[in-house]
């Protein structure tokens, strides 16, 4: 794991950013008692707002409280309980 500071970060992003995207971990010291670890994002990373995220949630709890909701049967595996659901799950 490479640290720097931020002023070397803010000097020389683009390098840093190349280096990420290679794989290599970057820390960047600020101050005394802060630190950012640069990650890239990746198709699995989402990001929503706090209203979004509970209307998602209100969302779910209606579809359940309509009957719309699944259970998984006693002994079964959890990717046959998503083939039988037709869950979009990917690896």
């Amino acid at each position: 794991m490479l640290v720097i500071t931020s002023r070397e970060f803010r000097e020389n992003q683009a390098s840093y950013f190349d280096r990420v995207d290679k794989g290599e971990e970057i820390l960047v010291q600020r101050k005394k008692n802060k630190a950012y670890r640069i990650v890239p994002v990746t198709a699995d990373d989402t990001v929503l707002s706090k209203s979004d995220f509970l209307a998602k949630i209100d969302q779910s709890l209606a579809q359940a409280n309509q009957g719309q909701r699944y259970a998984m049967n006693q002994g079964e595996s959890l990717d046959d309980f998503l083939d039988r659901i037709g869950a979009d799950v990917q690896d």
